[in-house]
This record gives C-alpha cells, structure tokens and sequence, in this order.
C-alpha cells in the first residue's frame, strides 16, 4: 500500500525575533526527563534479553519533589532528601517469565541521577518510590499484535533542520558548560544551567542561569571570579565575541542574594520538576518553530506516536538538508492513527524552502519523497537507535 506522502515548497522562513531555550542535564525538569528515558531503555534491554523483543511498556510519568538544604559561601549540605517518583505502566509478567519492573526502574534512576549530579549521594539525599502499575489491557492488544507494529495514539510528531544560528550557540553552550572539560576547570559550576537565546534581528543575546556549589566559593569575591569564568567560556565555545552573554542576572551583589547550592541543582531545595515540561526531543524549547507538547521520554519507542514520530521528524529533516544541499529549511509532520500501522501514517507532510539556483523541484520532490517512503519502511531503525542513545529525546 502506498504512503501518503506530501512534498511541497515553502517561502516560510524565521521572522526577525527568535527566541530559544535550553533546560540542562541537572534542571529538575531534565532530571526527570532522564530518568523516564533511562527507565524505558532499561525496561527494553531486559525484555530483549528475556524474550527476544520489547514489550509493552510507558515510563513518562516522572515527578519530582524537591528536597531541602543549605548552602553558603564554603558549604552547603542536604537537610531533606529529593523525593523521586516513578510512574507509568510495564509489562511484568509473560507466561514465560516475570521482570522485576521495580527493581530495574530504581537501578536506572539511581544510575542517571549519579551520572548527571556530581555530588549527589543516591544513598541518602535522594528518595525512590516506583508506582509503576501493568498497563492496561487495550493498549497491551495493540502492541502485542503480530506483523508491523501499530500506532497506539492518533497524535503527530513534527520536526525540522536545520538548527539556525541561535540555536546553535544554546545548544553548544549549555553542552559544553556541563561537560567533564569545563566541571574540571570550574569545578564550582552546577549541572543545573538554563540558556536562554534571542536573535533581534542580526543581534544576539544569551541569558545563562547557573547553580553555584557553595563549597567551591569563600566568598563573593570568588563567586564573582566563577560568574567571569561562565561567561567567558560560554564567549569560547560558539567562537563569537559579538554576543551579549548574561549570566546569573537574578544576584543581588549588595544585598548578599546570590545562586549558591549545596549539590548544584534546584531540585535540592524547592524547585520540582516532571517529565515533559523541558526541552523538545531536539533539546531545545523553540516556541517559533514546528513543536509537540508532547512528552516524548519514557513511552516506549515501538508503538508510541508522541515520541516515534517526533524523533523520526527531526532525523528524517536532519538526513534532507545533508543529502540535498539546495533544501536551506526543511519542516516534516507526522499524523497517526490508532490501530494503523506506524510506518504507514495518516499523512506525512514535508515542507521544503528550496534555493532556486536552477534547481528542478520536481525531481528533489520526487528524491525526498522516496527518501521519506524508505525511512518510514524501515521505521523500525528509529527505535534501535533510541535504545541505542544516538537519538535523544529531552
């Protein structure tokens, strides 16, 4: 059965302003996010490993409850643990085997959370309680039905390529900012970084809130010192002296208010986070460019829409703009229907802004189209790679 596939021209392009954000690894919202990704990678290792392939499972309902501390120039300690709660639905039992589902939950949590939180004792300033329940009895039917997989949702997925110049520089920035490197060299800078990007026009400017543990600083002269250090490294990493680079703009110098932390995240004290309120499966919060509200980690990557096709969008967008330097911005969106097969959408629509330097579109219509029929046949390469991390999701 033929695809639905459209494939047409567009003028769309960004408008003067663009706004972009990026919540880092150690953002209670990211926290979460990772931690309902880890648990359904985990979940799907097991579930191959036992018998062959991966069951029905949904892991993204993550909430965390923010603990409590205190910190100051020179110290900081836990007093109330984070509270972690995981939720959702697995498979736990086949008349074959049984999983521990909570059990494997737990470990990956413990696992991301200590990979993520330098300073982060998973012992005693964090608290798990797995509330994963056996999913429910229709959806189970779905995934368990024999042949190509079918769409448990009637929900779309959308994405594009490539990244424009902002949102290169958050990306960058905030990768580079929790990276081993930088940690090394300030070790006093938190995993808790949000990047906020503007473009005015050709004027760029970027707003960097960075938790700072208290125990790495004697006093404000040296948090000063760390502050310079940020900003000057974030200036490095997207090699442009041009842009305006703010960071920790809520500090109250005179009044002694500054972002200090025990362990280098809000989540230690008063600041919550869940899954699905962060950033997009491209990792970036871009509210001027196609985006799903959907909350991609944690469902599984067999049969659920609102994570297939988001990441699938944005890795079929990312492989048009590579192979067909003429595309200068490619938009895609994905319609399911429930029941129908995943690699048979309602609609797949690809929206193409197209140098016109003698190009035939007509024959790059054609090319796209045939490239987005061969990745849809073989959609199941999307899941694959999910597992196997080359694909993110928050």
């Amino acid at each position: 059965m033929p695809r639905n596939i459209n494939v047409e021209r567009t003028a769309k392009d960004i408008g003067h302003v663009e706004i972009v954000e990026r919540k880092g690894t150690g953002h209670p919202d990211s926290i979460c996010d990772g931690v309902a990704e880890e648990v359904s990678i985990a979940l799907c290792k097991e579930y191959i490993k036992e018998c062959g392939s991966i069951l029905h499972h949904n892991t993204d309902k993550v909430l965390l409850n923010a603990g409590e501390s205190e910190a100051g120039y020179g110290h900081g300690r836990i007093i109330k643990p984070i509270h972690m709660v995981l939720s959702g639905n697995a498979t736990y039992k086949t008349k074959d085997f049984e999983i521990n589902v909570p059990h494997i939950a737990i470990k990956a949590a413990k696992e991301h959370m200590k990979s993520v939180l330098r300073f982060l004792d998973v012992e005693t300033d964090v608290t798990f309680d797995s509330r994963i329940v056996r999913g429910s009895v229709d959806l189970v039917d779905i995934f368990a039905r024999k042949g190509k997989k079918s769409s448990n949702d009637t929900s779309f997925g959308c994405g594009y390529a490539p990244f424009s110049t902002i949102e290169q520089k958050v990306l960058k920035i905030e990768k580079h900012l929790n990276s081993p490197e930088f940690k090394k060299k300030v070790p006093a800078c938190g995993e808790d970084i949000k990047v906020m990007g503007l473009r005015d026009g050709n004027k760029f400017k970027v707003t960097i809130a960075s938790a700072i543990i208290g125990k790495y600083v004697s006093g404000l002269s040296e948090y000063k010192e760390v502050i310079a250090k940020i900003r000057e490294d974030a200036h490095k990493t997207i090699g442009d002296g041009d842009t305006e680079i703010f960071v920790n703009t809520g500090d109250n110098y005179e009044a002694g208010q500054v972002y200090l932390t025990a362990i280098g995240t809000s989540a230690e004290a008063g600041d919550p986070g869940s899954v699905g309120r962060g950033n997009r499966v491209n990792g970036l919060i871009a509210p001027f460019r196609p985006m799903s509200l959907e909350a991609a980690a944690g469902k599984n990557p067999v049969t659920h829409i609102g994570k297939i096709y988001n990441v699938a969008s944005f890795y079929f967008a990312k492989q048009i703009v590579e192979k067909f330097p003429q595309v200068k911005n490619c938009e895609i969106y994905l319609l399911s229907q429930i029941g129908q097969p995943v690699d048979h959408p309602k609609i797949a629509d690809i929206r193409l802004k197209v140098d016109d330097n003698g190009s035939d579109f007509e024959q790059l219509k054609k090319q796209v189209h045939d490239l987005v029929d061969y990745n849809l046949e073989n959609i199941s390469d999307i899941t694959k790679m999910i597992i196997d991390k080359k694909l993110t999701t928050y």
